[in-house]
Formats: structure tokens, C-alpha cells, sequence
């Protein structure tokens, strides 16, 4: 390898831990935002129509221009389109009607490492190293000890919204491993993510779903058409698709497992939820977690 290949695959990796970096806070703060959207007048129908009708309007042009249509197939784009569509959506705004965000964050990003690594292990045959088991298993505990330090918990109701943020986290992990494998580029995660999804969900919303439009004020409108419109699609998806590709699918998932703690915080500082010290030092075991199974392994040289 040149000294110009090494720098270039260094400098490929360190924007990708940057990218998947930004994506920690950009979907940590999705899920504060997302929470206060589905316990507010608005239905996650609603969500649901700002998340695709808005992205799909201002990704429409970027579309249009590089035409991703002609180097994706048929049957990829229609499952691109449903790991990323309105069951997706429905499955997390759901979620967080029962349960809060320590919970979202757990249950659903905090589950990515090991989803990630089983189906890989499955569908692709690619081998576990025993420090990803380790480090995985040690993030699951982490995930699971903080999730129960929410005082917000009743397992009476939460438990609903757990099992749909378990659901929603295989979706999830669908897309993360496929956007390597299948060699995806923003251009394609923007037509079957937004345009695509738009096209058929805004007409079925307006005409036969429930909306809570007209009694909610315009400030929460325009708030939740933000974060439900640009920041998830926009940035949180296309930033971890090259996450993906650069540093490979079970790293990028594992980085994301550092959500539940963001999260958890930003839910503490928005939302009034609340942690125990059990919950905080879950957020230390679940950051050594992380920080293990991203330091790149070494290679030994022979003379």
C-alpha cells in the first residue's frame, strides 16, 4: 500500500467515525423531538406525513438531478423503500406513546450491535470476533440496566412501546447492513427514504387517516416539521449510510448504541425524565462498550 492509499483510507475512516459521531446527536435529539410529537395533539399519522412529505419535497431536485433510479433494481428499491417507510415510522411513534425516550434509546439503538452482528453472522456468514461478543453483550447489560432506571417505567404500559422499538430497531438494521452490501449512495437512500414513500403515504393521509392538525399550534407544527422532515432523513440517514460503507455495517450499529445515553440526557434536560445512579453508570459501562468494539483491530506485519 502507497503512502498516498494509507492516508486517503485514513482519512476515509476518521470521516466516517465523524459522520456516525453526528449521527449519536442527531438521533438522540430525534428521539426527544419524537417523543414530545406522539404525547402531543398531533397522531403519528401526522408524523408520519411530515416525516415523508417534507423530505420528499426537498429531496425531489437532488433526485431528479442524479436519477438513482438507473443504478438500483426494482426489487431493492421497493425493500429500501419499506425498511425506510411508514412502518418504520408507525412502529417508533407507537413506541413513544408508551414508553419514554431512556426506553426508545434502549430498546431500539441500544439492541443495533447485537441485531446487527447476528444477521450478519446468518445472512452474510461473516464471523463474530469474541471481542465484538463480549463488547456487544456488555452493551446489551448497559442498554438494559438503564432502560430500568427511568423512573417514568411501569411496566404495565412500557412494555408495549418496548416490543415496538425492538420491532422498529429491525428495520432499522435491515438498512444498515444492506447500505453496504448493496453499495447505496445518498442519492438512493433520498428516492426510496422520501420521494418514493411520499408519493403513495401523503395521498393515503390526507384522504382516510386521522390528523390532529387543526388543533395543534403552529410553533409544534413547524417544530416537528423540522425534525421529522430534514433532520432524520436528510442528515441521520444518509450520515450513517457512509458511516456504513466506510467503517462497515457492525461498527456503524455499534457506534449508534451510544444513542440510549445521549438520549436518556437530552430526556432529562427537555423532557423532565429522570435516572437513577444505577442509569448513569450504565451511560460509563455502555461508552466502554462502544469505545471497545470500534478501536480498529491490529494487523501484524512478518519480515
Amino acid at each position: 500500500m502507497t503512502v498516498e492509499e494509507t492516508f486517503h483510507l485514513k482519512g476515509s475512516n476518521l470521516s466516517g467515525y465523524l459522520a456516525a459521531i453526528i449521527v449519536i446527536f442527531v438521533w438522540s435529539s430525534w428521539l426527544v423531538a419524537s417523543r414530545a410529537g406522539a404525547t402531543s395533539t398531533l397522531t403519528i399519522f401526522d408524523l408520519g406525513a411530515m416525516r415523508y412529505g417534507l423530505s420528499g419535497l426537498v429531496a425531489l431536485p437532488i433526485v431528479a438531478y442524479y436519477k438513482p433510479w438507473r443504478t438500483i433494481s426494482f426489487w431493492r428499491a421497493i425493500w429500501l423503500s419499506f425498511f425506510l417507510g411508514p412502518a418504520y415510522m408507525f412502529v417508533v411513534f407507537g413506541g413513544f406513546t408508551y414508553a419514554p425516550v431512556a426506553h426508545a434509546g434502549a430498546f431500539m439503538n441500544g439492541f443495533l450491535p447485537i441485531m446487527s452482528l447476528t444477521f450478519s453472522f446468518f445472512v452474510f456468514k461473516t464471523k463474530i470476533k469474541p471481542i465484538q461478543k463480549y463488547s456487544a453483550l456488555l452493551i446489551l447489560l448497559s442498554v438494559g440496566v438503564l432502560s430500568f432506571s427511568s423512573n417514568e417505567f411501569s411496566f404495565s404500559s412500557s412494555w408495549r412501546g418496548d416490543l415496538l422499538f425492538i420491532l422498529a430497531g429491525m428495520f432499522f438494521t435491515a438498512y444498515v447492513i444492506c447500505n453496504p452490501v448493496w453499495k447505496l449512495t445518498t442519492s438512493h437512500i433520498l428516492f426510496c427514504g422520501s420521494v418514493i414513500n411520499g408519493l403513495y403515504y401523503i395521498p393515503i393521509w390526507f384522504f382516510f387517516l386521522p390528523s390532529g392538525l387543526e388543533i395543534t399550534t403552529t410553533e409544534e407544527i413547524i417544530f416537528q416539521s423540522f425534525y421529522q422532515g430534514l433532520v432524520p432523513t436528510l442528515f441521520g440517514l444518509v450520515l450513517i449510510g457512509y458511516a456504513a460503507r466506510t467503517l462497515g455495517s457492525n461498527t456503524a450499529s455499534t457506534m449508534m448504541a451510544g444513542v440510549p445515553g445521549v438520549g436518556a440526557i437530552l430526556g432529562v434536560v427537555f423532557l423532565g425524565e429522570t435516572l437513577e445512579v444505577f442509569g448513569w453508570l450504565a451511560l460509563l459501562t455502555l461508552t466502554v462498550g462502544i469505545i471497545v468494539t470500534t478501536l480498529p483491530k491490529k494487523k501484524t506485519t512478518t519480515l
